[in-house]
């Protein structure tokens, strides 16, 4: 049986093949439908394309300039491991029609290199350091398709939802931390047809498992490195220690190692049961006896007492995207932005933390009016009914790629209030030409739970 996660089959024919892959690519495009012999990661990722209405001739966009890319990746963990992927990569790209690319989480290239005349080539098509690869935003390709579901891609030919990158094949596998298991983007083998074989997707896999075994040698536990807290996107927050260890908090637990992280000063035992109770009236001993029940699990980690502080600094995921916030770094900042704080939580004192990031994230990306970065918020399952970024990106976009927006803001506008949340007095005010006037939705229209898939338990 053929493998289904390799492009081209043992035997078969790469004309041929290409044939048939048009064929079934304009079905796709034209009709909606998904003719074989397309594989289902394919099929899963055109589906996804056309929900993001990405269209089959689109372009790349440069969203990095020289100065800002420069600054980006000097700071990027994965230029620590460039060494590796050019002393296994590289050599192998420069001696043939190949390039070596390594991509952020988000799908922007940080590093495109190879040989001089592929290069070239492959500047004409917009495949070039700051560009946009996404999948929201260049359809299907191996290093965006990689990063969009986490596992290693090869795409072949006319897989690729654009047409101008069917004459290319490329293979790409995601890199993760190896201490948190964060995706800090994907290292890619872009060439000719002769990519589309086993042995390229194997290489690259292995090229990625390379690159994490070398961050964690090079710095295990980084000096002085405190705990970190991930919280942004779950309802069940990840404690991981600066010696490794992974733990899995509570709901309770996790609202109330939040909130310290927010307060690195310290809250009292009044202060902190307002912030986590909704009925004021709860006893300082139920307070107490969650306490207790954290310092059985947390051990020398446990907050600490009079007042209620962390044992040590800890640094939470959502205090690196405020930071990057403050400093304009909005790519940044969306880079740590996995959803927002505890979505499932009713705690007045994270509902309003919550609302807070929120509101600045989508303030930011509403100000930068990047198209790339309104994309990615309104196809996050977060974002998905974001009336006021839906309207910033219908008007940040060109006539022609309007009307499918303009659709969509039409439709939250006719739910009055069901679901998503309200446009900001900030945003609301975006002009989009051919829009009809902005509906303002109440704040108590907001779900209190989580509406959209949380993380995998680890």
């Amino acid at each position: 049986m053929d493998d289904p996660s390799v492009a081209l089959p043992g035997g078969a024919d790469p004309a041929e093949r290409t044939r048939v892959l048009r064929r079934a690519h304009t079905a796709f495009t034209q009709d909606g439908l998904v003719e074989a012999p397309v594989r289902a990661v394919i099929a899963n990722s055109w589906r996804r394309c056309a929900r993001a209405r990405v269209g089959p001739e689109c372009t790349p966009r440069v969203d990095l300039a020289e100065a800002e890319l420069r600054s980006y990746r000097a700071q990027h963990p994965l230029a620590r491991v460039m060494p590796v992927f050019r002393d296994l990569v590289g050599a192998f790209a420069a001696h043939g029609a190949h390039l070596l690319a390594v991509c952020d989480a988000r799908g922007s290239l940080l590093w495109v290199e190879g040989e001089t005349a592929t290069l070239r080539r492959a500047e004409g098509l917009g495949f070039v350091p700051g560009a946009r690869w996404a999948e929201a935003a260049m359809g299907t390709n191996a290093p965006g398709t990689a990063v969009a579901v986490g596992q290693p891609v090869q795409v072949f030919g006319a897989e690729h939802f654009s047409r101008p990158v069917h004459p290319w094949t490329c293979a790409a596998a995601p890199v993760r931390d190896p201490r948190t298991g964060r995706l800090l983007g994907a290292v890619d083998i872009t060439g000719g047809d002769s990519l589309a074989h086993p042995h390229s997707l194997a290489f690259v896999q292995a090229v990625a498992r390379a690159a994490e075994a070398q961050l964690a040698l090079l710095d295990p536990f980084p000096q002085g490195a405190g705990d970190t807290l991930g919280s942004l996107g779950r309802d069940e927050a990840l404690l991981v220690g600066g010696d490794g260890a992974r733990i899995r908090l509570g709901r309770r637990h996790s609202e109330i190692m939040a909130l310290l992280a927010h307060h690195p000063g310290g809250l009292s035992g009044e202060e902190l049961a307002i912030a986590l109770y909704e009925d004021e009236s709860v006893s300082p001993v139920t307070l107490r006896a969650e306490m207790s029940r954290l310092r059985g699990l947390l051990g020398s980690r446990a907050p600490l007492s009079r007042p209620y502080r962390t044992a040590a600094p800890l640094e939470a995921d959502f205090t690196v995207v405020t930071r990057n916030l403050a400093a304009g770094a909005v790519s940044a900042a969306l880079h740590h932005y996995a959803g927002p704080l505890l979505p499932g939580s009713t705690a007045p004192g994270i509902v309003r933390l919550r609302r807070r990031i929120e509101d600045q994230a989508r303030a930011a990306v509403i100000a930068r009016a990047d198209v790339g970065l309104l994309t990615d918020w309104v196809c996050a399952p977060w974002g998905a009914d974001d009336a006021a970024v839906w309207r910033a990106l219908a008007a940040a976009l060109p006539p022609e790629g309007r009307p499918a927006a303009l659709a969509r803001i039409r439709a939250l506008d006719s739910e009055l209030g069901t679901a998503g949340p309200h446009p900001t007095a900030a945003s609301a005010s975006v002009p989009v030409p051919g829009a009809e006037p902005p509906t303002v939705r109440r704040e108590s229209a907001r779900p209190g739970r989580a509406t959209y898939p949380q993380p995998a338990r680890s």
